[in-house]
C-alpha cells in the first residue's frame, strides 16, 4: 500500500488552491464574533406571553448572566 496516495485520496485532504481561498476569507472576515443578546428580551420572545412571570423572567436572566 502506498501511504500517500491513501493520504492524498482522503476526504479531509484540501488542495493548495482551497486552503489559498479560504485563509484569503479568514483574513477578509476576521474571527467569528459572537453577538451579545440580551436574555431578557431572548426569553421574552422564545416563551409565549404569560407563560413567564416578571419574577420569573428576572430570576432566569438572572441565572443567565451569572
Amino acid at each position: 500500500m502506498n501511504a500517500a496516495r491513501e493520504l492524498a485520496s482522503h476526504p479531509t485532504v484540501m488542495s493548495h488552491e482551497a486552503l489559498r481561498v479560504l485563509a484569503q476569507w479568514l483574513k477578509n472576515n476576521g474571527p467569528i464574533r459572537v453577538r451579545k443578546t440580551d436574555p431578557r428580551r431572548l426569553l421574552a420572545e422564545r416563551y409565549p406571553a404569560g407563560l413567564i412571570t416578571e419574577a420569573e423572567l428576572e430570576a432566569l436572566a438572572g441565572i443567565w448572566q451569572g
